[in-house]
This record gives C-alpha cells, structure tokens and sequence, in this order.
C-alpha cells in the first residue's frame, strides 16, 4: 500500500493506493494528516510519499515519524519519469510536477495541458516525448475576488457561488461573472494557442476550483480532482527504477 500526502496552501490531502488504484482518499486542514493514526493501523504501509507547496508543519514532520517504512520527501532531486525544461526547477511547485506526471500516466505518449485551479491558476506543458516545457501562474478565482474587494474602496467580497450570466445584473453577478467568465476565457485562449501548434492536444483540468470552472469551459477537457495525488504515487511507484 503506497500512502502520498500533498500539502497545499490551504489544505492537506492523504489518499492510500495499491497497485495504481486510490482505496481511500482525506482532505483536511494543512496543519495534520488527519488519518494517518488510523490508517497506519489499518493498513500496511510500504511505501510513502510527502509533497509539500509550503514549509512542511512539526506536527506533520512528527507525524510521519511514525510510519514504519521511509518516506519520500518530493523535491527538485527526486528522479522523475519526465525531462524538466525549466530554467530554474528548483522554484518549481511541486503540485504542478505532479500534476503533470500524473496527466502523463492517463495519457502516455501524448501532448498535455495541465490546468490546476487552485488558490493560483496553472498552465503546464508537457510534449508528447515527456519534455516538460514549463508554464504560467495567475490568480486564482477566490484570489481575484478579493483582491477587488481589497484593492478598491467600495467593491464588496462576492462568494464564488452563485449566477454569473454573460454581463452581470447587479455589482455582485458583476464581480463574479468578470471574474469566472473572465477565467474561461483565459482558459480557451490558452487552449485555442497550444492546439495551434499541437493539434492533438489533451488538455487536464484539476485543483479546487475544478468543479466551478468545467461547466463554464467549451473546449474538450478531462476533468480529475485526483491527478497530484495520481502522479506522487506513480513518482513513488517508480521510485529506483527511474
């Protein structure tokens, strides 16, 4: 049974899996894997696999102490099935290696777009040759939405849920409606100046704000929660073998 903990910015997801299929899935706060008491009992653990957008909690660091195996501790070092382009892999998220990894075990030999919608917005590239090229940031939804209201001097905190009709009706649909359609957009134009060049391009979108966004997006796209916790377990799967 492989274990694999991603923290991210504001949350900790743990997920349990045995020869490439998940047997069980958490999310909590990003303070404590809330389930690792009870499946370290339950379960056989043998290989395990941290990753980490921020620096790693005490509590978590303890917690892992207590796995009887060795864990992973991913980073710019850990072998990878990909080639990293980028300039500076060492300032690149771990969340979005991942992710990409785990876009290429759905879809080997292929070129990828990968669009995690989370507290930022990123765009990963990776060839069909397994050559990551490297990618964008932006802000994410909640993120613009309160940098609206932050940043002006009457402009209310509108919640993510709710209408957003193609011009907005009032100053809330206003807001939210600028906001996602405003990120649709810039997720078809993404995808509509990649296939330009890849034609046979497969685009992944995943992250918190997944469900949110999918609905709103015309272009052909496979949707996965799961697909950073798919490509840390088949980093630690492969793990000394690479």
């Amino acid at each position: 049974m492989n274990l694999i903990i991603d923290i991210g910015n504001s949350s900790c997801k743990s997920a349990l899996f045995e020869e490439g299929t998940m047997k069980a899935f958490h999310k909590g706060n990003n303070t404590t894997i809330e389930k690792l008491d009870e499946w370290n009992k339950t379960y056989k653990i043998e290989k395990a696999i941290l990753s980490s957008v921020i620096e790693i909690p005490e509590t978590i660091v303890g917690q892992m102490e207590t796995l009887s195996c060795r864990y992973i501790h991913f980073n710019a070092q850990t072998k990878l099935p990909i080639k990293i382009l980028y300039r500076t892999p060492h300032t690149l998220g771990a969340d979005r290696i991942a992710a990409v990894v785990g876009a290429q075990g759905e879809a080997p030999q292929k070129d990828i777009l990968v669009i995690d919608a989370g507290s930022a917005i990123t765009y990963d590239f990776l060839d069909a040759q397994g050559n990551y090229h490297g990618g964008n940031i932006a802000p994410g939804i909640n993120m613009r939405l309160t940098a609206l209201h932050e940043y002006t001097g009457k402009l209310p905190l509108v919640s993510s849920e709710g209408d957003t009709p193609a011009m907005g009706y009032d100053t809330e649909t206003a807001i939210r409606s600028g906001v996602i359609n405003g990120i649709k957009h810039e997720i078809e134009g993404y995808i509509s100046e990649t296939i330009k060049k890849y034609p046979s391009l497969l685009v992944f979108l995943t992250g918190g704000d997944e469900k949110i966004l999918i609905n709103n997006i015309k272009s052909r796209i496979f949707a996965d929660e799961y697909l950073v916790l798919k490509g840390l377990n088949r980093i630690l799967t492969n793990h000394g073998t690479i």
